[in-house]
């Protein structure tokens, strides 16, 4: 499982910084976008991303600098041969927007299209993939979306397998499926004695554009990976609380608070420059040790937590 940001700014975009964008590549191959602000498709185009194996799209909220991209994304997927169904999610008012922009462009898509109006508390399944919603603080409606990936089963233990005379085969995988199988022994083995304990399933919380929320502390608890937008630096707190933002100390506060394992900051402001980025990370790094700043084209690998053996 692997994200890679497509567009790391707020508001408008700059030489350094495109709009809105992320893209989550499954185990699966299959991959998520979360947002999708102008020029996403030209991002796409220099990543390893392929719009074909887009299956799912998740929207924050209708700010142009999220949605302005879906269009042409759209258009493009079918241009380019997608021909799977693709999922919608977002705020009421996301239908509308991408039915005009459609429907007055003449464009037409050869792929299904399942548009989904999401509100506080939405919960669905995808794939392995619990997805829980949240609504956030912004002037109008955006959400954070929780994705819950199912625990996994445990590794087989190989060694044993073989000392008990059970070589490599088919039936390797009837002990994955929880079977019990007979030896030509007599004796027979569970799947229990040489299967590991699960292997826990990845938590991420990518949040949308959102004042200090005491209520994304709960919605992110323990998660093993926490994006979160820090538009402004601490000393801009003022201005950040005005436009319904956060600032770099106030994600990092939510971070340390719900616990998460690891802490990317978003969304960052077309006013500090790269040479600002030391001072905006330190900030974030005074209140929570495991953060970055994410820029445009970075790939972030979240691997899966191997049990600890006993």
């Amino acid at each position: 499982m692997e994200f890679t940001f497509l567009g790391t700014g707020a508001g408008v975009p700059s030489t350094k910084r495109n709009v809105s964008s992320t893209a989550l590549r499954l185990d699966s191959g299959e991959v998520w976008l979360f947002d999708c602000g102008e020029a996403t498709q030209h991002q796409i185009l220099t990543s390893t991303i392929t719009l074909s194996k887009v299956t799912a799209i998740f929207i924050t909220h209708l700010h142009g600098d999220h949605i302005f991209g879906l269009p042409g994304i759209l258009g493009s997927r079918s241009f380019q041969g997608g021909e799977t169904e693709l999922k919608i999610y977002g705020p009421k008012g996301l239908a509308r927007f991408i039915n005009t922009a459609i429907e007055i462009s003449g464009t037409h898509l050869r792929y299904p299209l399942r548009m989904i109006e999401v509100e506080d508390g939405f919960q669905v399944q995808e794939s392995d993939m619990d997805i829980k919603v949240a609504l956030l603080e912004h002037g109008i409606d955006s959400f954070g979306y929780r994705i819950e990936e199912a625990d996994k089963i445990g590794s087989l233990n190989v060694e044993k397998l073989k000392s008990l005379g059970v070589q490599p085969g088919p039936v390797y995988q009837k002990f994955k499926k929880g079977e019990s199988i007979t030896l030509e022994s007599g004796n027979k083995v569970h799947a229990s004695e040489v299967i590991g304990p699960p292997i826990k399933g990845r938590h991420i919380v990518y949040c949308g554009d959102t004042r200090f929320l005491e209520k994304t502390i709960s919605f992110a608890t323990n998660a093993d990976l926490l994006i979160h937008e820090a538009t402004f630096s601490s000393e801009k707190s003022s201005l950040a609380f005005e436009y319904y933002h956060s600032t770099t100390k106030e994600a990092a506060q939510i971070a340390k608070t719900a616990n998460v394992k690891k802490l990317l900051l978003n969304h960052i402001s077309s006013r500090y420059q790269e040479v600002d980025m030391e001072e905006l990370l330190c900030e974030a790094k005074a209140v929570f040790e495991n953060t970055e700043i994410v820029k445009d084209h970075m790939t972030v690998h979240l691997p899966l937590t191997k049990p600890s053996s006993s």
